[in-house]
């Protein structure tokens, strides 16, 4: 059995989950009509998609990773 304390924590915990889960949803909307909207204005979504990613990246993790690109492409006559 848990102690009277802790259903009143614990539902405090799970009804804050739910209020940030909503959160999550509502701004994950509104990241979908940003891109609707790019879209809209003829920028390429995928190629913003990916900008946002590298952004996320340091340089070294980019520049390591745009490294291994180069290489793949090359093996496999790309470049």
């Amino acid at each position: 059995m848990s102690e009277p304390g802790h259903n009143g924590q614990l539902q405090s915990i799970v009804e804050r989950i739910e209020r940030e889960e909503e959160a999550k949803h509502e701004i994950g909307e509104g990241i979908k009509e940003i891109y609707l909207e790019a879209k809209s204005g003829g920028f390429d979504v995928k190629a913003l998609r990916t900008i946002i990613r590298l952004r996320k990246q340091s340089p070294d993790d980019r520049a390591a990773q745009e490294a291994i690109l180069d290489t793949y492409k090359l093996a496999l006559g790309m470049i």
